[in-house]
């Protein structure tokens, strides 16, 4: 009889057992609550410079915390000013040339090619005047056929230079060539492309911190060379933060986007976080060694994304939590 009761009080003690196994590993619970297991997942950005150069200062040590926008870094950045000050006069020039193009001639040289016309004008004219003359004398024998070779040259010379004088007065009249003006502001409009880019470099040499977070590691020194894209400092980001947790395939239809959670910390377990789901993976995976218990660990499960609020900053990269979601909130938000 005794042997009896004994088996029977394992018997009862077994099963509450195993009802006390589900609800805790299960995660099920007499108020319609699901119970996950998981652990914080904080996004790290490594920060570094677009440009080369030497090191001139790293304004934040480790474990500070620091604001989006904040200056964290510098490189030396005399280089990049000089560079920025040679473009803006490359722009400065081009931008002179384009506006002598498109104002055209002065009148002063116009009236300076007028003159010159003029002036060769009245050469060719005596020169004239002198051929003619010796062409008359040369007939009667009165001068030599040398010197009247050489009025003639004389004088073709002078009428070459005046035609040359012509067209410059021409060219002056009408300006710059419509080709040249486009070749002057295309030159101006890569003197501002150098402008810019030079601008871009000089504001590159700064390290802003792209959110609001707490730098984990200083990885460089004040002096050191560092390359384009060297890390220079770790950034732990506030935002977003994430709980990775898994549900069992029973139990994924419990779950949906935007349901309502609690985190829970082993440190605090009575100051719960507040979050809600904000991914459900759609691939089943086998639960995570680091999650289940040996007997669990070949069950398939879906991996939730929660996203959680952590207004005290306690909640850290890899911490344990636990999680609960009551699926009641589906209902109502459904009806």
């Amino acid at each position: 009889m005794k042997k009896r009761v004994i088996l029977l009080l394992v018997i009862v003690l077994a099963a509450a057992g195993v009802f006390a196994y589900r609800t805790l590993h299960n995660g099920k619970t007499e108020a319609g609550e699901l119970t996950l297991y998981g652990n914080v997942d904080i996004r790290k950005v490594d920060l570094g410079f677009r440009v080369g150069g030497r090191l001139a200062e790293v304004l934040v040590e480790e474990g500070d915390r620091v604001q989006a926008g904040q200056i964290i870094a510098r490189l030396d950045n005399i280089p990049y000013r000089d560079e920025l000050q040679l473009a803006q006069a490359q722009q400065e020039q081009a931008a002179a040339v384009l506006k002598k193009m498109e104002a055209g001639t002065r009148p002063q040289e116009i009236a300076q090619a007028e003159a010159l016309v003029r002036e060769r004008q009245a050469s060719v004219q005596n020169l004239q005047t002198e051929y003619q003359r010796l062409k008359n004398l040369i007939e009667s024998g009165a001068v030599s056929r040398q010197s009247f070779d050489n009025a003639s040259a004389a004088l073709d010379e002078a009428a070459a230079r005046l035609a040359t004088a012509r067209e410059g007065l021409n060219l002056a009249r009408e300006g710059f060539r419509n080709e040249d003006i486009e070749a002057a502001r295309a030159d101006l409009d890569a003197a501002k492309a150098r402008l810019a880019g030079a601008g871009t470099r000089l504001a590159d040499t700064e390290i802003k911190a792209p959110q609001q977070g707490i730098i984990l590691t200083r990885v460089q020194e004040p002096g050191a060379i560092v390359g384009s894209g060297q890390t220079v400092l770790t950034l732990s980001l506030d935002t977003p933060l994430w709980i990775r947790a898994y549900v069992e395939e029973p139990d994924l239809g419990l779950v949906y986007p935007g349901m309502p959670a609690q985190v829970f910390t082993d440190s605090a377990p009575d100051r719960p976080y507040q979050g809600q789901v904000g991914f459900i993976s759609p691939e089943a995976e086998f639960t995570p060694k680091s999650v289940q218990t040996e007997e669990l660990r070949t069950r398939l499960v879906y991996q939730l994304r929660i996203i959680a609020d952590n207004p005290d900053h306690g909640l850290r990269q890899g911490m344990p939590v636990t999680v609960r979601l009551t699926a009641k909130e589906r209902r109502k938000s459904s009806e």
